[in-house]
């Protein structure tokens, strides 16, 4: 996701680099030469710490924080420039992550408090506390790293799936990181409702692994719009999965969202497209008020009722006053909608979904 340029620290100390915060927890730093990022990763790291150098020096990788770095970065002009140059500048910048998991972040909140209180006292009618950075649920499963890996098989996962063992699913990708590419493969089958079930599973355990290894849930990702955006192959259940994987961890991936919209202009992928932004609005509507959501108001209208009873469900979760008029206007639609929902497949109208959008809209 974007992430605003760093900026240096309202307390000033020597050899102090810009710094930021991310939307999901993280904090970065920015080295502008790239010289220094031993030093850079020293001051992220106690900077996410709140300047508790001992809490910092305590803590182990992965088992406490997650880190993260974009090279080729540009201060000058707050981008990545590919191509190390600009303009007859070089670049080679570097912007350094850190993010805490759930358990630290308490402590250092408990470290902020305690400080905020004990300024209190210095000075009567102090600043006000400062704001609590956001936090992302803790990693789960642990992964165990006195033992030595196994590796899984195609069977083993579909097997898993079968029996919806999510949990396992999840602690066997740290075990064998092909795990989400058997999954992916699962997602071509012809029955409709078995690809939204694997969908939805992925989204599960990407959920899961993303606390631990978000990078691997990207990487999924960006295969599976490439998978989606290659016009030679069928991208069945890719597009649920993505809205499935963002819906769960909107924190992490909610970037995504808009690139969900491309697919809006095949007919193949549009039910799958308004089923996954209205998953994610469930969670965050404001990841689709994000985006040029207006372009999709036409879709009411659409011939296919499992369309029109999409499109109601989803403006009706983002709260669309903007389209309440059209909304109403389907209320005596009672063509029949069969679509996934928490899990299995529901059968309903078209006129009940503008009922209960309606609702949603007036209670805002």
């Amino acid at each position: 996701m974007d992430v605003a340029r760093p900026r240096e620290s309202a307390q000033r100390k020597m050899t102090e680099f810009p710094v930021g915060t991310c939307e999901c927890g993280a904090v970065y730093v920015a080295d502008a030469t790239g010289h220094n990022i031993g030093s850079a990763m020293v001051e992220c790291l106690v900077y996410a710490c709140n300047d508790e150098w001992d809490l910092a020096w305590e803590l182990i990788p992965e088992e406490d924080y997650l880190t993260g770095r974009i090279e080729d970065y540009d201060e000058v002009t707050h981008q990545v420039v590919p191509k190390r140059n600009l303009e007859g500048r070089a670049v080679r910048g570097v912007l350094y992550f850190v993010r805490l998991h759930t358990e630290i972040s308490e402590i250092v909140a408990r470290f902020q408090h305690k400080q905020d209180l004990e300024d209190e006292k210095i000075q009567p009618g102090g600043v006000a506390p400062v704001t609590e950075k956001k936090r992302t649920p803790s990693p789960a499963p642990v992964k165990d790293c006195g033992r030595r890996k196994r590796r899984t098989s195609k069977r083993e996962v579909k097997a898993l799936v079968d029996k919806n063992a999510v949990d396992e699913l999840a602690a066997l990708c740290f075990e064998d990181r092909r795990t989400l590419r058997f999954l992916q493969r699962l997602l071509y089958q012809a029955d409709h409702r078995q690809r939204y079930k694997t969908a939805w599973i992925i989204g599960q355990v990407c959920a899961q692994v993303s606390s631990r290894e978000p990078g691997l849930v990207a990487d999924l990702l960006h295969r599976l719009f490439e998978a989606c955006s290659d016009s030679a192959a069928t991208p069945w259940g890719m597009v649920e999965a993505i809205g499935a994987i963002i819906a769960l961890r909107p924190d992490i991936y909610g970037a995504f969202t808009r690139h969900l919209l491309n697919f809006m202009g095949d007919p193949s992928t549009q039910e799958a497209v308004l089923w996954g932004l209205g998953e994610i609005a469930d969670r965050r509507p404001d990841l689709i008020r994000s985006t040029p959501f207006y372009s999709t108001f036409h879709f009411l209208g659409h011939d296919n009722p499992v369309v029109r009873g999409l499109m109601v469900r989803l403006l009706g979760r983002i709260r669309a006053n903007e389209a309440l008029m059209q909304i109403i206007g389907l209320q005596q639609d009672d063509s029949e909608v069969t679509f996934f929902e928490q899990g299995d497949m529901t059968t309903t109208t078209v006129a009940d979904l503008a009922y209960a959008a309606v609702d949603l809209i007036r209670r805002k």
